[in-house]
C-alpha cells in the first residue's frame, strides 16, 4: 500500500510540571519537526493516467497552514499548568497563542493530539486519506512515534478537545471571562 510522507518543522517552548524536580519544570524550548504518513482509507489500483494516491498539496496545505499559523512558536502547557491563570491574568490576549493538553504536554501527549487533529482535518475536507503514523522528533536525538488511532491513547477524560476538531484551535480556553473581567475593572 502507498503512504505519503510529509514533513514540517516548528519552533515551541513547554514545561512539564508533573515532575517537579526535573529539568523540563522550567519552561524551555526546542525546534521540533513532524512527520506525518498518510494511507488511503480504501486503497485502489492507480489510474493510469495521474497514478496517484492524492496531490500532495492537496493533501498537505491545511495541514502545513495550521502548523506554521498556530503550532509553531506556540507555548505548550498542560490543563492545569498553573501559568494559565497567568496568561488569562496578565497577557489575555496571548491565550491563543497557548497549545494546551491533557496533562503535561509530552511529546507522546503531542503527537496523539497532533495525529488526531490531522485526521480531523483529512475527514472535514473529504479526502480519502488518515494518518496511519505520526512521529515528533523532539531533539535530533530523540523522538516518539505513534501509529494506530490517537483516541486509544489519549487520557479517557481527553473527550472532544479541540485536536478532534477540524478547526484552526489549538486549546479550548474561553477568553470571554477575561475580556468580561477586564471590561468590569476598567469601570
Amino acid at each position: 500500500m502507498f503512504s505519503l510522507v510529509f514533513t514540517r518543522r516548528f519552533s515551541m517552548a513547554h514545561r512539564l510540571i508533573a515532575d517537579p524536580a526535573g529539568k523540563c519544570a522550567i519552561p524551555h524550548g526546542h525546534n521540533e519537526q513532524v512527520i506525518a504518513r498518510l494511507q488511503p482509507v480504501a486503497p485502489q489500483r492507480l489510474d493510469g493516467r495521474s497514478n496517484m494516491v492524492a496531490p500532495f498539496e492537496q493533501a498537505k496545505a491545511r495541514w502545513h497552514r495550521w502548523i506554521d499559523d498556530q503550532v509553531d512558536h506556540a507555548f505548550q502547557l498542560g490543563e492545569s499548568d498553573p501559568m494559565i491563570d497567568w496568561f488569562r491574568t496578565h497577557e489575555p490576549a496571548r491565550l491563543a497563542r497557548l497549545l494546551v493538553t491533557p496533562g503535561d504536554p509530552t511529546t507522546e501527549m503531542l503527537a496523539a493530539c497532533l495525529m488526531a487533529k490531522l485526521n480531523a482535518f483529512l475527514a472535514a475536507d473529504g479526502n480519502d486519506l488518515r494518518c496511519v503514523e505520526l512521529t515528533v522528533e523532539e531533539t535530533p536525538t530523540n523522538a516518539v512515534t505513534l501509529a494506530g488511532d490517537p483516541a486509544d491513547v489519549l487520557p479517557a477524560r481527553a473527550g472532544a478537545g479541540w485536536w478532534r476538531r477540524a478547526d484552526d484551535s489549538i486549546n479550548d480556553l474561553d477568553p470571554a471571562p477575561v475580556a468580561l473581567s477586564l471590561a468590569v475593572a476598567r469601570r
